[in-house]
């Protein structure tokens, strides 16, 4: 940790009181600056990280914008996890591309998206590090969301430049992977490159910061630079995140789906394969009504693939044994029987998810069992839909576009869209990414509430639950069983 703020160099002078990108403006007080080495910006979601970010990126030449540098022009590259699809020239049209082979012969692999960087000595040493050692010949359509995330830090990192800034860097990664990327920042302040994370959890800090900066309500506070103990800047940072959810204002399941159910989900023997590549290999997994399970494993291990299955998103259910409520697969159910009873929320669908509407629609869209498609919509869904964004404290999100949000907001959007429906079964696949550290919480606080409703209901509101994380401290009080995945062979 910096402990001496007399040997600070400033590489970036934002001199600007006001400082604006795309629409968006940031009130900059006192003039802030970037130092060389390691910059931790912070604060909750919609506190204007991502903004930041991209004035520092690409907005120097807008003449509101007063931004110099004693080094002259730099070169700064900004990356996030959208930035996949810059990155391979593609996008997969809907979710659940993705697990059809057929559907994917133009994707491209990671060979062909990254050129003649994999024949370089870097590239060898950076996959190695990450664990992507032999991805070359996969498609990027088949990669994980952390493996994703890792292909993009990769990238960033084989290209010289003099700033790097790194959009919430450590969600989707593994405990390993976490420590690997701290490793790679250190090496890369030693080779006198400056990155910059934004993140928005307290544990997120990087332990070697050079300085912290604090955000809030659009406005860059003054940084934290004269410290030596980690666990007290962390704790300095906490009054950022004040976030509250009223439980008792959780609104009510807009449908009851009752019948009763003993076995929600069954896999024997699970197993997926595509081509010579074996991602799932002899699963074993039952879930009973009523219980909340913890699925969580390594980057790669197949958890996605696995809930793939279960949500009738993959076509290679048909040839595994799988039970969905009390029902074998494929005894006449439509893929919408299933998707009825069922709330997913993941990563992916952000990255994969362009519909038309503004986020209240979006969000009432939940309701009727599509991804990207859109359904004219019934009288009070949407007013459901408002309801949720107020509890979620995102109301102001209600009139934009998906489009225009930050990684973490779009996750709260999508949150709220999982939330609305409350089915029989509720599927979360890392359903934390992005948030704040408050939020986060307030996520876990709603889900606990769905859980405890449903003991408490005596069958009339019956709940399962499917919960995936890294972390253990991420994963709700209700989740009382867990099932862990290992690295496939073939990893």
């Amino acid at each position: 940790m910096n402990s001496a703020m007399s040997t600070l160099t400033p590489i970036i002078n934002l001199q600007s009181q006001k400082l604006y990108y795309t629409g968006v403006m940031l009130s900059n007080p006192s003039p802030t600056e970037i130092v060389r080495g390691i910059n931790v910006v912070i604060g909750a979601n919609s506190s204007g990280k991502s903004t930041l970010g991209n004035i520092i990126e690409k907005g120097w030449n807008f003449r509101t914008n007063a931004i110099t540098s004693p080094q002259g022009k730099l070169s700064v590259k900004k990356i996030e996890f959208s930035d996949i699809h810059s990155l391979s020239g593609m996008k997969v049209e809907y979710y659940q591309q993705r697990y059809e082979a057929t559907m994917n012969d133009e994707v491209p692999t990671v060979a062909e998206v990254m050129g003649d960087k994999i024949s370089t000595a870097r590239w060898g040493e950076l996959t190695r590090m990450f664990h992507l050692t032999g991805a070359e010949e996969r498609k990027i359509n088949y990669l994980s969301s952390g493996e994703l995330r890792k292909l993009l830090i990769i990238n960033a990192l084989i290209e010289p430049v003099d700033v790097l800034i790194l959009d919430n860097p450590y969600i989707g990664l593994d405990a390993q992977s976490r420590e690997i990327l701290n490793e790679a920042i250190d090496a890369l302040n030693l080779r006198g490159i400056t990155t910059m994370l934004l993140v928005a959890n307290p544990t997120d800090i990087h332990p070697h910061a050079t300085q912290v900066i604090p955000m809030q309500n659009l406005t860059i506070l003054p940084p934290l630079r004269d410290f030596s103990s980690i666990k007290w800047v962390r704790q300095s940072v906490m009054h950022l995140f004040d976030y509250a959810v009223n439980i008792a204002e959780i609104p009510l399941p807009p449908v009851t789906d009752n019948e009763p159910v003993e076995t929600v989900m069954k896999i024997t023997n699970g197993t997926v394969n595509y081509g010579s590549r074996r991602i799932i290999d002899g699963i074993d997994w039952e879930v009973k009504d009523g219980q909340c399970w913890g699925l969580s494993g390594p980057n790669g291990s197949g958890k996605s693939t696995l809930l793939s299955l279960i949500c009738a998103d993959n076509p290679q259910a048909y040839s595994n044994d799988i039970t969905l409520f009390d029902r074998r697969r494929g005894s006449g159910e439509s893929i919408w029987d299933i998707k009825r009873r069922i709330s997913f929320v993941s990563p992916e669908q952000s990255l994969h998810f362009h519909p038309a509407g503004d986020v209240a629609t979006i969000v009432a869209q939940g309701l009727n069992d599509t991804t990207g498609v859109f359904i004219p919509l019934k009288p009070g869904q949407k007013e459901l839909a408002e309801q949720w964004l107020r509890l979620l404290h995102i109301e102001h999100l209600g009139p934009r576009s998906i489009g225009t949000l930050s990684g973490g907001e779009k996750q709260m959007v999508m949150l709220a869209r999982t939330f609305i429906k409350q089915p029989r079964l509720m599927i979360f696949d890392e359903p934390l990414h992005g948030l704040d550290y408050a939020r986060g919480r307030a996520a876990r606080a709603i889900i606990n509430h769905f859980a405890a409703r449903s003991r408490a209901s005596q069958g009339k509101y019956p709940l399962s639950m499917i919960f995936v994380s890294h972390y253990v401290e991420e994963l709700p009080e209700c989740v009382t069983y867990t099932k862990t995945l290992g690295k496939t062979p073939c990893n």
